[in-house]
């Protein structure tokens, strides 16, 4: 900022790292903006970068990068999104009146003629802070029709800095909900994800459901809200969500997500009082939903998974194999997911965090995996290469149908488990299959 205020420039800390210095959080990131054109700031900073047509230029310092962006004028917007074209301007108050919302409006740093930094809050966002209340600046309906994700991103802030949305911004979101539709997966994706990084998600999606967002969002979600669940008293589908959501840790956002969509499915297998199958409908529902989002691929096919085995049994009475057949099932590195994701059904379900009978399934299945048991057949001591030298078996079905019930074999029997004794019952499995004709 001393560098640009020297070049003759404003410069100013905008957006949400001076309403977080305000409050007394840690910004996470800082955004800078001047007077300076794009092409003045490359000339100014050597190894500077500009790869967008919004005016940002990246700046390295030391180990981080500086995104300083030059101030830009109000315009019509193209499709609830994108204004119809970029015009740069000069003016810190013209910069600060397209912004979202009155805390994100205030900046701090010198224009051109100021000797010593100034705090300048043009829209009330000080009082704001104050009142810990979230409001649009202007018209809020035109702010919304401008760009449909304030919408989202209001309801997102409401949770993360656990503000309050005053009555007309929020009137403004009910009246303009039906606009995310223009939005695109990924816009959508990255706020969900952020709202659910929060200390209290359920302050960001009850709004979010109570608003009309939430229908547009996601319908299969939306139609939770009204289902009888039976868990809490005077509470339905939707709010066992919640209380899921905001039970589940706040530094795992796949279990977070997991948590969010568990009971994604119920709503459509309600029938006679029960709902059929909804783990295995929940998990296909949440599946698309996440492609809808453009989740990560590894990131959606394990919340995918997690959903899917939600329903597990916890067995007392258990065998040593049905444990391993369970970890088998679950995945070994996805156990503890799994766990997690149930404590988090329970809590949602008003039932103790830490249930004795889940304690000790956990203990066993902890037991199982710290003495290494063969799950897989990778974990075999021998190989379809030791199959094919031994016993003169090709390449193909049968090989892998042999494999797989070896490794049934060694999840019953662990003692099982030793190169001799795996071949001499392979080759019975072999005399059997071509008894049968198998090929």
């Amino acid at each position: 900022m001393d560098e640009l205020h020297a070049a003759g420039h404003a410069a100013f800390v905008v957006g949400g790292s001076p309403r977080d210095a305000l409050l007394g959080r840690v910004p996470s990131d800082w955004d800078l903006a001047t007077d300076a054109l794009p092409e003045r700031m490359l000339e100014l900073f050597p190894g500077a970068m500009y790869e967008n047509a919004f005016g940002t230029v990246a700046i390295r310092r030391g180990d981080g990068v500086l995104e300083v962006t030059t101030f830009r004028l109000e315009h019509e917007y193209a499709d609830f999104r994108r204004p119809h074209r970029l015009e740069f301007g000069d003016d810190i108050g013209a910069d600060l009146a397209r912004r979202d919302f009155t805390v994100n409006a205030i900046a701090w740093g010198r224009g051109r003629d100021d000797e010593t930094p100034v705090l300048l809050d043009l829209f009330g966002g000080l009082d704001d802070l104050e009142s810990r209340v979230l409001r649009a600046v202007g018209d809020p309906g035109t702010r919304f029709r401008e760009d449909a994700l304030r919408m989202v991103r209001a309801v997102r802030l409401a949770a993360a800095l656990d503000f309050t949305v005053e009555p007309a911004t929020l009137a403004a979101i009910r009246a303009n909900a039906p606009l995310v539709a223009h939005l695109s997966g990924e816009r959508i994706g990255a706020e969900l994800a952020k709202l659910l990084g929060t200390p209290v998600p359920s302050i960001g999606l009850r709004l979010a459901e109570e608003t009309g967002l939430l229908a547009v969002l996601s319908p299969e979600l939306a139609a939770q809200r009204g289902i009888p669940q039976n868990k809490v008293d005077g509470e339905d589908l939707w709010d066992h969500t919640l209380r899921s959501v905001d039970a589940a840790p706040a530094d795992r956002p796949v279990v977070r997500l997991a948590a969010l969509l568990h009971d994604i499915g119920k709503p459509a297998t309600l029938a006679d009082g029960h709902f059929h199958h909804h783990d295995a409908v929940g998990a296909a529902l949440a599946r698309e939903l996440l492609r809808r989002l453009r989740y990560p691929r590894a990131s959606a096919e394990a919340v995918e998974q997690l959903i899917h085995h939600h329903m597990f049994t916890v067995e007392p009475d258990a065998s040593d194999a049905a444990i391993r057949r369970f970890i088998r099932r679950i995945g070994r590195d996805e156990i503890d997911a799994q766990f997690a994701l149930r404590r988090a059904d329970d809590i949602g379900s008003g039932l103790p965090a830490d249930d004795p009978a889940l304690a000790a399934f956990r203990s066993r299945i902890d037991a199982e995996i710290a003495a290494e048991a063969a799950l897989d057949r990778y974990a075999l001591k021998i190989d379809g290469n030791d199959l094919m030298r031994e016993l003169g078996l090709a390449p193909g079905p049968r090989l892998g149908r042999i494999l797989d019930e070896l490794v049934e074999r060694v999840i019953a029997d662990p003692g099982l488990n030793e190169p001799p004794t795996l071949l001499l019952l392979a080759q019975g499995m072999l005399a059997d299959m071509q008894d049968e004709g198998t090929q």
